[in-house]
């Protein structure tokens, strides 16, 4: 009987045919155990998250076939994970190569998978085809059923090794896959599974594939929760998510799309009155942060573009040019890029590099956009003024920047007044202490270790860079010693490599106005020095709370429950010992030693890294807590004010 024919989503035909002929096999599972990080990033929480994704992602590629319309990915209490979907069902029959079943060497073999020119898939995001074994690998147990031709076939797994055969355990008439798994308590950091990450990402690949269904639910009991995803509008409906808190400039998603040669690529954009770009890029529904060929053609097709309008329109005169930089000022583009030979660089597929799709991305862009310029002319001169503007913020911004240059080199180092340096030059080696109020900034500086740490005292509330341009934040007089003591310079001109501390500890208050502090020293950070949290150089100290005492003990709590733990551990047998209990009631009260010893030593200190799992959601945070508009902001604290039990925190 002849194989139907269906249409994959590059518009090419494929075999409805799933089989073990499909599957290929490259080499044997080894080293996994060993070196887990070399396949899923890490065995902290992202790894463990990573797990997850790597069974998804094995489930899209059926979607991206044209074979899956649902999938399913559930916490079970004791985190365990259920991924569930109505593909084709992995392949069952006898794999050549190996004289195994397929559904063994999909679980126990690395690279062995229907994408390595099998002609299973034409499209693939899974990594590599290594995604279920090195699951297998790294589960305690997994447990896998396959719907297909009218039965149920089982397999069981151990860390890697089958426990139990293959098997027929029922009939069927539906097909898919169904994997459950348990991650080793062995290989993993942490084993609680948090829903929000989960349900984040099984949102982004809703968008990145218009039409297909994902809920994901929450079965621990007392986190019982479910959503259900289904975007028919894809990559337009992710733009409009990422704006709901923004003032767009127009009031549709401009969405551009084309194919070429096997290759899809679509662009999503949408203009708002903010001043941040934000571009995010997938190849075939993995994100690349980044960027690569897809990004380079779609910056270069966007600015070239934008330019010939302006000429033809008159808007520009003469040899007048907007850079790219203005040209992205407030834009929100999504780009998606589905291809049959992906070459990712790095093992974290980071990057992508394939020079033809720089080329589809480009005429896809050059063509499709100005087409909607010519059709939409209000929209193309909102867009241009747009551009015109931070055009001219930009050149302020430079003379601001040469000014400070300028000064710099007149005055030797030039440091900040205020800030008080470390002897060791090397970077790697010093951290900085940016510390609320001048009183709190003594203290530091008589508790310090000279040697590496650093103290840069600010005072009042600084600059709400969500609300200005770059211009205005070299002006201000409160992030300009900030600027200058960390020396890599903002934006655009920031550079890691000139970094003078790799380690920047923001050390306030544990109040509201100390929060206010952070919050706005961070969306500093995120706005115009973003590397510096992504490379894990921004820390929070972590002040105490109060101090206990009885007799010759003194131990320090940082939350009233540890307070409370910490009381009663100190009466022990006897309930009516006297605990003497004092609350620090800031930094500028503690006296150095205590400073020293309770918040900057590097050996009873605790700091907080900041780390940016998501950006999409770090994005809509500060936009909603520190944008203009107000009822985002009413509406988040309206939600969110029940966990506010003490704002002391």
């Amino acid at each position: 009987m002849e194989n139907e024919k269906v249409l994959s989503p590059t518009g090419e035909e494929t075999a409805k045919e799933y089989d073990a002929s499909e599957i290929q096999v490259l080499e044997g599972l080894e080293a996994v155990r060993k070196r887990p990080g070399m396949y899923i990033g890490s065995t902290s929480k992202s790894g463990l998250h990573h797990l997850v994704y790597e069974i998804v992602d094995n489930s899209i590629d059926e979607a991206l076939a044209g074979f899956c319309s649902e999938i399913t990915v559930q916490i079970n209490d004791g985190d365990t994970i259920t991924v569930t979907d109505n593909g084709r069902g992995i392949p069952v029959d006898v794999q050549q190569q190996t004289g195994r079943p397929a559904l063994e060497v999909v679980f126990t073999v690395l690279h062995a998978g229907g994408k390595f020119g099998g002609g299973g898939y034409k499209v693939s995001g899974g990594l590599h085809g290594v995604g279920a074994s090195v699951v297998n690998a790294l589960s305690e147990w997994l447990t896998v059923q396959v719907h297909k031709d009218g039965s149920i076939y089982q397999m069981k797994f151990s860390r890697g090794h089958i426990t139990e055969e293959m098997k027929i355990v029922g009939k069927t008439d539906r097909t898919g896959t169904t994997v459950t798994f348990k991650p080793d308590p062995e290989m993993f950091e942490e084993l609680t599974y948090e829903y929000d990450i989960l349900h984040t990402r099984m949102r982004e690949q809703a968008f990145l594939n218009a039409g297909l269904r994902i809920r994901t639910i929450d079965a621990r009991p007392g986190r019982e929760q479910s959503d259900e995803m289904c975007y028919a509008g894809g990559i337009r409906e992710f733009v409009t998510y990422i704006n709901t808190n923004k003032e767009t400039l127009h009031g549709d998603v401009i969405y551009m799309s084309g194919i070429r040669d096997g290759s899809q690529a679509e662009v999503a954009m949408q203009y708002h009155d903010g001043y941040n770009e934000t571009i995010l890029s997938f190849a075939n529904n993995i994100h690349t942060p980044e960027g690569g060929m897809h990004e380079e053609g779609f910056k270069k097709a966007l600015t070239r573009v934008l330019n010939k309008y302006g000429q033809k329109t008159g808007v520009l005169k003469g040899d007048d040019k907007i850079s790219g930089d203005d040209c992205r000022e407030g834009l929100t583009c999504i780009i998606s890029v589905k291809l049959e030979e992906p070459q990712f660089e790095g093992q974290t597929k980071a990057k992508l590099g394939n020079s033809e799709i720089r080329t589809l991305v480009d005429n896809v862009v050059s063509e499709k956009l100005e087409i909607f310029l010519e059709e939409h002319p209000a929209v193309g001169r909102t867009i241009l003024d747009k551009a015109l503007t931070a055009s001219r913020a930009r050149e302020a911004a430079r003379k601001a920047r040469e000014s400070i240059r300028r000064k710099t080199a007149l005055g030797g180092a030039a440091m900040p007044d205020k800030l008080r340096d470390c002897n060791e030059a090397n970077p790697e080696l010093t951290e900085l202490y940016i510390v609320e109020g001048d009183s709190a900034g003594g203290s530091a500086t008589q508790g310090r270790d000279s040697r590496f740490q650093a103290i840069l005292p600010l005072w009042g509330k600084m600059l709400n860079v969500e609300k200005a341009r770059a211009d205005k934040v070299y002006g201000n007089d409160k992030l300009t010693p900030v600027i200058t003591a960390l020396g890599a310079g903002i934006g655009d001109d920031f550079d890691l490599n000139k970094l003078r501390y790799h380690k920047v500890i923001i050390m306030a208050d544990a109040d509201v106005d100390g929060a206010h502090i952070r919050t706005l020293l961070l969306t500093f950070f995120f706005r115009f020095m973003r590397p510096l949290i992504e490379q894990g150089y921004v820390y929070s100290a972590v002040p105490p709370l109060f101090k206990l005492t009885r007799g010759k003990q003194t131990r320090l709590a940082f939350s009233e429950e540890e307070r409370d733990a910490i009381s009663a551990e100190l009466r022990g047998d006897n309930p009516n010992a006297k605990v003497d209990i004092s609350r620090f009631k800031g930094l500028g009260e503690m006296n150095p030693h205590e400073l020293w010893e309770t918040t900057m030593d590097p050996e009873k200190r605790t700091l907080r890294r900041i780390e940016l799992d998501d950006a999409v959601r770090a994005d809509e945070t500060f936009t909603v807590l520190m944008g203009e508009k107000v009822e985002p902001r009413k509406a988040f604290i309206e939600k969110n004010a029940k966990y506010a039990v003490n704002l002391d925190y």
